[in-house]
C-alpha cells in the first residue's frame, strides 16, 4: 500500500501501544498533514525529504540530550555535581524534580517519561524514511545512501537513549507495525540487554558504511548531522556497556528479577570476555579513522605562558605535543573544548555533538546556575568533596586526606595554611590567589579548569560595570557580595564548591538571561571518552582475540602497556598529569580503579558519570555514601573550620535495586501487555 496517505502513517505512530498520546508540540512533521501528501510525494522530494529526516533529528532533543542542566538532564548530576535550587519548590506539572528526590529514588513512574515517547516516535519515523528514500528523484544514489545511514544512526542512538535509561526495551520490527493489526498483536515485549547491543551496535556499522562515501566528515553546516565517527564511537559505547558487570555476568538478586512477560531474563548471568574485545575493537576503529584528536593550546617554547605549569617528570615534560606537554598549555587546552571558545566545526575532539539544536535547559542554563550571584548568576550548581579529592598533585599523587572523611584515606592530613600575598608576588601557587586553603594548591590543571574553589578567580569580563569583572569570590557565610550561605535563599553552594567547566571568561548572567552566556557545544561523545574505553576495555583481558574491523580487515586485540598506553597517554599528557608507574599498568586491578578516577575526572559534568556507576554496579556503593564538603556556615574569620570537610545537612544520598535502571511509565504498562516493569517500581497507580 504504496500511496498510503502520510497523515494515516503518523497518526499510528502516536496511536501505538509503545508509545504515549501525542500532542500538537510533537506533530513536527504536520507540514505534510496540511496537503495529505502520499508518501511517493514525499520521498520523491529532497526538501520534503530532508524536512523529514530533521523531524527525526527532533527527537533527539530536549528530555533526550545527553549533556543539559537538571531540568531535562538530571543524569548529569550524581556523586560528582549537585543542584540546590529547587530543594523546596518541586512542581509536578513542570515535571521537575529537586535533587534529594532524584538521589533519593524518590520519582515516579510518571516523572521525566517524554524521552520513552520521544524515542520511540522518532524509531518509527526513521524506519518509514530508511525504506523509503530510495524513491527520491533528486538526490543522486550517494546522498541517499548517505542520508539513509544519517538515518539509521538516528534510530539506533534513539534505541541507545531508550537502553541506557530504562534498560531492554522492545524492538520494533524493522519493516514497522502494521496499524491494521490488534491491540494484542501490536503488544511488543522487552528484548534481552544482549539482543538489544547486538540490533544497536549491528544498526551503527551498517549507518557508518552507508554514511562513508560522504560523511567522514561534515563541514561547518553539518556539524550536527552524524558523520562515520559518530556511529562508530556509540557502537563501541554500547559494547563496552554490554562487557561491563552490569550486563555481563550479572548475577545479581535485581538481574534474577528483571524478566519478560514468559519469564527471560533479560540481563546475561554468564560472563564472556570477548565482549570486552569487541568493545575495544569498536574503539580502535574510531581511533583509526584518524579523523579525531584532542583540543590543545600552544604556549611558548619555554612553557612560561602556561596558565598552570606542571612540574618536571622526566618524561612528559621534556617532550612536545603529543608526546608530551613542553608546548602546550593543559588547563586552556582542556578548559576551551567546553567553554564556548570553539564552534562544533572546529574541535577536532567532538564527534557528536547537536550543536545548537536545543530548546531550553541547555549547558547555557547549567552555566546560569554555575556562576556566582555577584555575577547574578544562581550560584546552586556544585561539586562534591569526593570529585574535588579526586584531582590528583600536579606530580600525580594523591592529594593528602583524600577521602579521609568517608574512611578511604592513607592516614594523611589535609594541607593548612592560605596563600598570602608574598607568595603571590614570588609566583608560588599559579594561579591561586591571596586567601586561598593551600588544599588547592599544587593540583593537576584540570582542576583549575574545572572545581570554584573558595576564593577562585572568576573574569566575567562581559558584566556592563568595571567593577564587577575579575572577581575573586568567596563563599564564607558572611560574604559581603552574597556567595556564601543565606539561609533566606536558594543562592549558595552547599558544599562550598562551584563549577568552572564550561565557563568561558566573558560569561555572566547579568540581566537574568543566557544570552550574555557563550554558546556551548554539546559534548555528547567526544574522543577523551574513547580513548579512555579504549584502555578500559583492555584491560579487562587475559586471552587475545581477532575482531574483524569496521571495513574490511582484522584487529588483533590484546591487553598490552603499549596499547593501554595509546589510550591512556593522550589524555594524560593533555590533563599535564604524570603517566601511571608501571606497577600499576602490571596490575589490572589497579589500572581498573585509576582508569575509573580517570573518568571520573576527564569527563566531569558531561552526563558520564551516572550511567558509568551502573554498568560497572558501583552505584550502590558510591551514591550511598554520605556528601562530604566545606562547612558553609562558617564566616570568613572561622575560615579553618570552614575547610574542614563535614557532612552536608542539605544534600541526602542513597540507593537501593530499583535505581539501576529508570522506571517505565504506567501509562505505557497499560498499552502494552507484553511490557514487563522494572524491578522496585510500581505497575498500576
Amino acid at each position: 500500500m504504496i500511496k498510503k496517505i502520510v497523515y494515516t502513517v503518523l497518526i499510528f505512530v502516536c496511536g501505538t501501544s509503545l508509545i504515549t498520546s501525542c500532542n500538537d508540540d510533537y506533530l513536527d512533521s504536520s507540514t505534510y498533514f496540511k496537503d495529505r501528501l502520499t508518501e511517493e510525494k514525499v520521498f520523491e522530494s529532497k526538501v520534503y525529504s530532508e524536512e523529514w529526516l530533521a523531524n527525526v533529528f527532533e527527537e533527539l532533543r530536549g528530555m533526550n540530550a545527553d549533556v543539559a542542566s537538571k531540568g531535562i538532564t538530571p543524569h548529569n548530576f550524581a556523586d560528582d555535581m549537585y543542584y540546590g535550587d529547587r530543594d523546596s519548590d518541586y512542581d509536578p506539572s513542570k515535571n521537575e524534580l529537586s535533587y534529594n528526590m532524584f538521589k533519593m529514588g524518590e520519582y515516579s513512574e510518571n516523572d521525566k517519561q517524554e524521552s520513552w515517547t520521544q524515542c520511540y516516535r522518532g524509531i518509527r519515523n526513521a524506519s518509514t524514511f530508511i525504506h523509503k528514500i530510495y524513491m527520491n528523484k533528486e538526490m543522486s544514489a550517494e546522498e541517499i545512501e548517505d542520508y539513509r545511514g544519517q538515518a539509521r544512526f538516528a534510530r539506533a542512538y534513539l534505541y541507545w537513549l531508550l537502553l541506557r535509561k530504562y534498560g531492554p526495551i522492545p524492538l520494533l520490527p524493522d519493516e514497522g507495525l502494521d496499524y491494521a493489526d490488534s491491540y494484542d498483536d501490536l503488544a511488543v515485549p522487552r528484548s534481552t540487554y544482549e539482543e538489544c547491543t547486538t540490533f544497536i551496535s549491528s544498526e551503527m556499522l551498517l549507518a557508518a558504511q552507508e554514511m562513508q562515501t560522504l560523511g567522514l566528515v561534515r563541514g561547518q553546516d553539518g556539524s550536527a548531522r552524524p558523520s562515520v565517527g559518530a556511529a562508530l564511537a556509540t557502537r563501541a559505547k554500547v559494547l563496552i556497556y554490554a562487557a561491563s558487570p552490569l550486563a555481563n555476568g550479572n548475577n545479581s538478586n535485581f538481574a534474577s528479577l528483571l524478566m519478560d512477560d514468559e519469564g527471560k531474563k533479560l540481563l546475561a548471568s554468564d560472563y564472556q570476555e570477548e565482549k570486552w574485545a569487541q568493545a575495544a575493537a569498536a574503539a580502535k576503529d574510531v581511533i583509526d579513522l584518524g579523523v579525531y584528536e584532542l583540543y590543545t593550546v600552544p604556549v611558548q617554547e619555554t612553557g612560561d605562558d602556561a596558565t598552570v605549569i606542571p612540574p618536571d617528570d622526566g618524561n612528559f615534560s621534556e617532550k612536545s605535543w603529543p608526546e608530551g606537554w613542553d608546548n602546550i598549555d593543559p588547563e586552556k587546552s582542556y578548559a576551551q573544548v567546553f567553554d564556548g571558545t570553539l564552534p562544533p566545526s572546529g574541535n577536532p575532539e567532538l564527534i557528536f555533538t547537536r550543536g545548537n539544536n536545543q530548546v531550553s535547559e541547555t549547558i547555557r542554563d547549567m552555566v546560569a546556575h554555575q556562576l556566582p550571584r555577584s555575577a547574578t548568576g544562581w550560584n546552586t550548581h556544585g561539586l562534591t568533596q569526593k570529585v574535588v579529592d579526586a584531582y590528583a598533585m600536579n606530580d600525580g599523587t594523591d592529594v593528602p586526606g583524600k577521602d579521609s572523611e568517608i574512611g578511604r584515606g592513607d592516614g594523611s592530613e589535609r594541607a593548612s595554611g592560605y596563600v598570602t600575598q608574598e607568595d603571590v608576588d614570588a609566583g608560588m601557587f599559579k594561579p591561586l590567589l591571596p586567601g586561598v586553603s593551600l588544599q588547592y594548591a599544587n593540583r593537576e590543571p584540570r582542576f583549575y579548569a574545572s572545581v570554584a574553589y573558595n576564593g577562585s578567580f572568576w573574569s566575567l569580563l562581559n558584566e556592563s560595570q568595571e567593577r564587577n569583572r575579575n572577581q575573586q569570590v568567596f563563599y564564607y557565610r558572611n560574604n559581603p557580595k552574597g556567595n556564601g550561605f543565606n539561609s533566606s535563599n536558594a543562592y549558595w553552594l552547599r558544599t562550598g564548591f562551584g563549577i568552572k567547566k564550561y565557563v568561558h571568561p566573558n560569561d555572566t548572567y547579568e540581566g537574568g538571561s543566557i544570552d550574555k552566556i557563550v554558546f556551548k557545544p554539546e559534548p555528547a561523545i567526544r574522543y577523551a571518552d574513547i580513548l579512555l574505553m579504549y584502555a578500559e576495555a583492555l584491560n579487562e583481558l587475559d586471552g587475545s582475540y581477532n575482531i574483524p574491523s569496521w571495513n574490511g580487515g582484522t584487529h588483533i586485540i590484546a591487553r598490552t602497556i603499549p596499547e593501554l598506553q595509546r589510550g591512556i597517554h593522550p589524555v594524560r599528557i593533555r590533563g599535564g598529569v604524570p603517566d601511571y608507574p608501571l606497577a600499576v599498568y602490571n596490575d589490572k586491578d589497579a589500572l581498573r580503579e585509576q582508569l575509573k578516577e580517570e573518568r571520573f575526572i576527564e569527563l566531569l559534568a558531561e552526563g558520564q558519570r551516572y550511567y558509568d556507576l551502573r554498568r560497572w554496579m558501583d552505584a550502590d556503593v558510591e551514591e550511598a555514601l554520605p556528601i562530604y564538603g566545606c562547612n558553609i556556615i562558617m564566616s570568613e574569620e572561622e575560615r579553618d573550620l570552614f575547610h574542614k570537610p563535614v557532612a552536608v545537612w542539605a544534600l541526602e544520598t542513597t540507593f537501593s535495586d530499583k535505581m539501576w535502571f529508570w522506571p517505565i511509565s504506567l501509562t505505557e504498562l497499560k498499552r502494552n501487555n507484553r511490557l514487563t516493569q522494572n524491578p522496585g517500581w510500581n505497575y498500576n497507580d
